[in-house]
């Protein structure tokens, strides 16, 4: 029976310590040891039992000061064990009232199965169905007070307040980083060419890798009247608004659209990469900026940004602003589309992101098809 209250207490131990509660798994190891110590008894060694409940009466002394930052029922356990050792230690010394014993013995049973009890049903449903009780006292921390502030403007995406701040940021030639419906981008106004040039310098990007363009909706491209063909409409159609970019022949009917004096400074001289997201928070953005020069919030060469911490603690000193959206829906960019031949010899795929290849062939072949 001893050993199996050490196997049991270990146990405890080691699924506790799973659920990184380092001070609880710590206590039920430490039980576990003097549990498994008990067998000196049984052996006739009670002087290196004596001894070593002792040294267990100062270590537990510590687990009671924790316990007491922790909650109730770790606290009532610690301090039940340091009874039930002194319990012990009159055992040895034959000298152990048989009232103190079934006392002691009845606090601890109870204690230990109510905590049992309580950790079991709040674990599996997820709330506090039965109380630990708080802890006695907390340390208060200053961490807040002493974290740096963050290297630009980070309003939260949810907050119309936010999406206001980073909307006049571009408005007025700003470079901030925004959430996609993929991965994280860095996004400048197309009014505004001198902040394309400035995405350039700050993911060290080539000249020579043209930006594309995001727009909030079809009907935008529509009321620019590109010369687009009937087949590469319905292909449009069935992948906007989602995590694929077509490129298309540059016009001057980017300038309809909105693009103003970017227009140089975005796509290639002849092709133009433009996306419909399928993000609701930058498809307002892009309503109250007008469509925006688009790029992946990252060192050129490096991965993805996925999350807003990354964006703010990679480039974060180099935006005057970051829309904090938390984690992003897709941890790789978009799939680009090569639809400038579609006519004559069909897409090509440039780029396979988190749209697979044959996806986009699947959807192109039924629409070419219909």
């Amino acid at each position: 029976l001893i050993l199996i209250g050490g196997f049991v207490q270990l146990l405890a131990g080691f699924l506790v310590f799973r659920k990184y509660d380092h001070l609880g798994g710590a206590a039920f190891l430490t039980f576990s040891a003097l549990w498994s110590h008990l067998v000196n008894i049984g052996a006739g060694n009670s002087e290196g039992f004596t001894a070593g409940s002792i040294a267990f009466l100062v270590l537990n002394a510590f687990l009671i000061i924790l316990a007491s930052s922790f909650n109730v029922v770790l606290l009532c356990m610690t301090l039940a064990m340091e009874l039930l050792t002194v319990c012990f230690l009159l055992f040895t010394l034959e000298n152990l009232p048989l009232p103190f014993e079934i006392v002691m013995l009845s606090i601890f049973s109870i204690v230990c199965f109510y905590g049992a009890t309580a950790s079991l049903a709040n674990s599996m449903f997820g709330k506090d169905l039965m109380m630990m009780g708080p802890p006695l006292f907390t340390a208060e921390s200053s961490k807040k007070d002493t974290e740096d502030p963050p290297p630009c403007i980070c309003p939260k995406s949810h907050c119309t307040s936010g999406l206001r701040t980073i909307a006049d940021l571009l408005n007025t030639g700003a470079v901030c980083g925004v959430p996609t419906d993929t991965v994280y981008a860095l996004a400048a106004s197309c009014k505004h060419p001198q902040a394309i040039e400035k995405v350039y310098r700050i993911k060290d990007r080539p000249q020579e890798k043209p930006i594309c363009i995001f727009i909030s909706n079809l009907d935008q491209l529509r009321a620019a009247a590109p010369p687009i063909s009937p087949l590469l409409w319905e292909f449009m159609e069935n992948v906007y608004p989602g995590g694929i970019g077509c490129i298309i022949k540059k016009g001057e009917w980017l300038k309809k659209l909105g693009v103003g004096a970017g227009y140089s400074r975005v796509g290639t001289q002849d092709s133009i990469m433009i996306r419909v997201p399928d993000l609701t928070v930058l498809v307002h953005l892009i309503d109250m900026t007008g469509p925006l020069a688009i790029t992946s919030a990252n060192p050129s060469g490096e991965v993805d940004s996925t999350h807003h911490d990354m964006v703010i603690s990679r480039l974060g000193h180099k935006l005057e602003g970051v829309l904090c959206d938390g984690e992003s829906d897709e941890v790789v960019a978009s799939t680009v589309v090569n639809c400038t031949k579609i006519d004559e010899s069909g897409i090509t795929i440039v780029r396979e992101g988190c749209i697979p290849a044959g996806k986009v062939m699947q959807i192109f072949e039924s629409v070419k098809n219909r």
